[in-house]
């Protein structure tokens, strides 16, 4: 027998919440992506019901993040993540809020990051629920803070991050103030862990609209905050016969637009870093004032790897990047190679291109 869906899953937490005198709804980014017309990837809800209450109606859930009013139901084999509407303490490390108080859905919706994030449905009304006037900046393709926008990065530095992700993965533009909000305070992204600016990072590189995520993060100072090496490929000139388009940051830009929409993660980085060790290995031949960049591969291997550990890649992603990266000269001479440098970038690809 084939088990209900994970919208019909938080559906029925919400009917035996409800039934139970409670109000819940569903919240966040499932609403979003319902009235996009997008598929959802989680359903949460949102309810006046405190993680106690909760539990005594589905024994056997998770009190994991009882302290910020968070539940995980397990229900027909899906984990649905239920939370008490609340508002949130200061903030004093820069992520999480130091406690949090209980309260109604209108004050739960002002301490959300988004005004497309901000917004609840009511399934058993077919009512969608919006204080922040998300629905607006829905239908004009804006990504919007919830109130005054230092504020909400102040709250949580990673809601930089997501700003990009979310207008690189919508295609939304990011509203003036919000944008400016996110250039002024963009060095605070050092305060939060590798961990998890690395997955928002991954995230916005993996999506096809990836080249609009890389501007973002360049333009907003983001990127030079935890992979400067990016900026110094600024302004380091190659030989115009080679490359008429540019300097190298113009080349790895546009070597990025050339990519697959569906790329693997390994193929992706060693695109973005393929040329990471030009500006360290650039000399001019003293008749012909030529450029060049000898051993920027070899260098430039040793460079991607040194990056990626910083970033705390797991190794199954690291040695395949680096190995393409190692490699990529040997594509240009492809015509001349020997069949054992042919080997060697193939298998090089090989291992970068796994899962595209």
């Amino acid at each position: 027998m084939e088990h209900p869906g994970m919208r019909a899953t938080a559906i029925q937490i919400i009917e035996k919440l409800t039934q139970a005198g409670h109000k819940a709804l569903l919240a966040g980014g499932c609403v979003r992506d319902m009235l996009l017309g997008r598929e959802a990837k989680d359903f949460d809800v949102a309810t006046s019901a405190t993680p106690e209450q909760v539990v005594k109606l589905f024994p056997g859930a998770q009190t994991v993040g009882a302290h910020f009013g968070v539940v995980i139901v397990r229900l027909n084999h899906h984990h649905v993540e239920v939370a008490t509407f609340r508002s949130d303490g200061s903030y004093s490390d820069g992520r999480r809020p130091d406690s949090v108080t209980y309260s109604t859905p209108e004050l739960d919706a002002q301490r959300r990051d988004f005004t497309i994030n901000g917004l609840f449905f009511d399934p058993l009304t077919n009512q969608v629920i919006d204080y922040v006037d998300g629905q607006v900046d829905l239908r004009m393709g804006l990504l919007r803070a919830i109130g005054v926008a230092k504020d909400r990065f102040e709250e949580d530095h990673l809601r930089m991050l997501r700003a990009v992700r979310f207008a690189t993965v919508l295609g939304f533009d990011i509203e003036h103030a919000t944008w400016e909000s996110i250039c002024g305070l963009a060095p605070k992204i050092k305060s939060v862990s590798i961990e998890r600016i690395r997955e928002e990072f991954v995230k916005t590189m993996l999506h096809p609209n990836r080249v609009r995520g890389f501007d973002l993060l360049v333009n907003s100072g983001l990127m030079e905050q935890f992979l400067p090496e990016i900026l110094v490929l600024q302004g380091c000139e190659q030989p115009p016969q080679f490359h008429p388009e540019g300097d190298v940051f113009i080349h790895t830009r546009l070597m990025l637009s050339l990519l697959p929409e569906k790329v693997s993660l390994p193929l992706v980085m060693s695109v973005l870093l393929h040329d990471i060790a030009k500006p360290a290995t650039q000399t001019r031949d003293a008749d012909t004032g030529r450029i060049r960049f000898n051993g920027h591969d070899k260098l430039g291997a040793e460079k991607t790897g040194d990056i990626m550990r910083r970033m705390k890649f797991p190794n199954d992603v690291i040695e395949p990047t680096v190995v393409a990266v190692e490699n990529h000269m040997v594509f240009k001479d492809v015509k001349k190679m020997r069949t054992a440098r042919t080997h060697d970038f193939q298998t090089g690809m090989r291992y970068a291109t796994v899962g595209v």
